[in-house]
């Protein structure tokens, strides 16, 4: 008999047994908001690295919030034309003028909410989130309103659509031959209308 292939022996109360090796599932992929959540952190902390003087997260507050946002003004790709300009207020100018480029009220608004989200999962407590603060919200309204007005375009919140209730009337069809003729008497017990939840 080979010696190479010997039979494994019996197994004592002491051995585990043969341990299964098992393929580690290869980790999940973050979403499109998690990746992008993790850039905008990234770029926060990159930005107050670079202050003048350098900013710690634990000193940031509101007003550094909003300093950001207006940094990454420089960055952007809507046109937001002055009050001075000929197409302040046209929605679609004729020509090119040499009115800013600015972030979006939108994409302002989202990366804050990615923000505050990410403040508070690296470790940092609610009641201190700078881009949870009032004056941010009022920062955003001011950009909403101001970009809406020299653009032409007035904001509009979108309504939603509530769903329609719809009332069935079941008739008692031997009481409705007994007052056949009579017409509908809705006040008749006969007639029972039923609300059906949307």
């Amino acid at each position: 008999m080979d010696s190479g292939s010997q039979r494994p022996g019996p197994v004592s109360e002491g051995d585990p047994g043969p341990s299964i090796v098992t393929p580690s599932s290869p980790p999940a992929t973050p979403s499109r908001y998690e990746s992008q959540k993790r850039r905008d952190w990234t770029t926060f902390l990159q930005y107050l690295k670079n202050h003048k003087p350098p900013l710690s997260l634990s000193r940031c507050s509101g007003a550094h919030a909003i300093e950001f946002l207006k940094y990454l003004d420089q960055f952007g790709k809507t046109k937001v034309h002055v009050a001075a300009c000929p197409y302040f207020g046209h929605q679609q100018p004729p020509s090119p003028c040499a009115c800013p480029l600015k972030q979006a009220w939108g994409s302002l608004d989202a990366l804050i909410g990615r923000l505050r989200a990410a403040y508070e999962e690296n470790g940092g407590r609610p009641e201190s989130n700078p881009f949870a603060v009032r004056a941010v919200r009022l920062y955003l309204r001011e950009v909403r309103e101001s970009q809406a007005k020299a653009r032409g375009r007035p904001y509009e919140k979108k309504k939603r659509k509530r769903p329609t209730t719809v009332t069935t009337v079941r008739v008692d069809v031997a009481s409705s031959r007994q007052n056949e003729g009579d017409g509908c008497n809705i006040g008749d017990p006969s007639y029972v209308a039923e609300a059906v939840p949307p």
